[in-house]
């Protein structure tokens, strides 16, 4: 049975995704253990992928999203252009409408994006959580360190000598030391800072070496590294920080917002700054950080870029203008369950915005105002639009701004 223990993230929000992440490294942990393979570093590799995995269908959600996005970019920016420098409500209210029915059209919407960007969030700083606090969260790695804080909690004087490691390892303790918080300051500890343990209890000598063999096999990695030290500038460690910042830069050539970016713009060159100094960053923090951390961030990093080259693959097969019907389809469909009338919607915020504006009374205009509260078929040059339509709302907005005089 899982339990929950003092040393688990109590966040409000990250907490419980990182407890559900909790029981399925620890039901992997315990998988492996059938097969007598105890390695927390496996674990954290196979576990990330497997969370990763589960996540696909919300990054490819996400970028369908960005391939209409850039479909429908070149008409959103017209309209950016086209009300530029204009403050006035009257032309507030119309830049509004033209976006909202360049929305309608690709069966889109401004927060669509979002959505799998929050879910996504939670998940990935619970994956943290649980994989820097991995005793909290594996029964039989807590069963380890809970035999050695129990002997220690027996011995008198215990607490200012916990205290001063606590110190060392920068575990923060606030109250009294339960046994949970020690727990907290030995799964910090390397090789050097268990036989340090060993001096400050020696009549613990026996209990401490045969559980520290276990934890410190348990956390082995390659090169003979510990996934509970800090890499530092030391070899091997080293070799941990250079490829999480070497396999997050390849992942960004993989990604697909650059490539539907223009390269002069800003967003561009924003883009293209973040790309470069991301990769350093996550460098530089591994090396402070336990290589468990680092181990984490590179198999992301890899997993992502399989990933990547997987969902391009497949996007490329998908025309642009099918995801656009589908999602027009998707839109009207969640309209008529939800009772709304979009195009009811356009033609409702036209007559608001076209009361609004200040004009002078003139048989042209007149004539355009009754158009607007009784939309009908009607034809401007060659081109016929249908009644209530986007394209008929548009253009009544259009014709109206033609005969308005104070518009500008």
């Amino acid at each position: 049975m899982f339990s929950v223990f003092l040393t688990q993230y109590q966040g409000i929000f990250i907490g419980p995704v990182a407890k559900l992440l909790g029981l399925i490294l620890n039901a992997l942990y315990e998988f492996l253990s059938l097969f007598n393979v105890t390695n927390a570093a496996l674990c954290i590799v196979l576990f990330t992928f497997i969370v990763k995995s589960l996540m696909i269908p919300l990054t490819i959600k996400q970028q369908k999203f960005s391939k209409v996005s850039s479909a429908m970019s070149p008409e959103l920016m017209k309209i950016q252009q086209k009300y530029k420098g204009k403050k006035d409500e009257a032309s507030m209210k119309k830049q509004q409408l033209e976006t909202q029915a360049v929305y309608q059209k690709y069966g889109s919407n401004p927060t669509a994006g979002c959505l799998p960007l929050l879910i996504t969030l939670p998940i990935i700083f619970a994956l943290y959580r649980v994989v820097y606090n991995i005793p909290a969260y594996v029964n039989d790695v807590h069963a380890l360190y809970a035999s050695v804080a129990n002997g220690i909690q027996d011995t008198n004087g215990y607490a200012s000598i916990m205290k001063d490691f606590a110190s060392q390892v920068h575990v923060k303790i606030s109250g009294n030391l339960q046994t949970n918080n020690i727990i907290d300051i030995l799964s910090k500890f390397n090789a050097n800072e268990w036989d340090k343990l060993v001096d400050k209890f020696p009549q613990l000598a026996d209990v401490i070496h045969t559980n520290s063999n276990h934890i410190i096999h348990i956390n082995k990695f390659l090169f003979g590294l510990n996934i509970a030290d800090v890499p530092g500038f030391t070899f091997p460690g080293i070799i941990i920080p250079i490829l999480a910042a070497a396999f997050q830069f390849l992942q960004t050539k993989f990604m697909p917002a650059t490539a539907n970016m223009d390269e002069n713009s800003t967003a561009a060159s924003t883009m293209k700054t973040m790309n470069t100094v991301m990769p350093i960053m996550s460098g530089v923090m591994c090396l402070a950080m336990p290589v468990g951390i680092g181990v984490y961030w590179i198999t992301g990093s890899v997993f992502q870029i399989i990933q990547q080259i997987a969902i391009n693959r497949y996007l490329d097969k998908i025309d642009v203008n099918d995801l656009i019907k589908i999602n027009v389809e998707k839109s009207k469909k969640r309209n008529e369950k939800l009772g709304i009338d979009p195009n009811k919607q356009l033609e409702e915020l036209a007559k608001k915005q076209t009361k609004s504006i200040h004009t002078s009374v003139n048989q042209k205009s007149t004539s355009t105002s009754n158009k607007s509260n009784e939309p009908s078929n009607y034809q401007k040059s060659d081109v016929s639009y249908k009644s209530g339509s986007i394209a008929a709302n548009a253009n009544l907005l259009k014709n109206r701004n033609n005969s308005d005089k104070g518009d500008k």
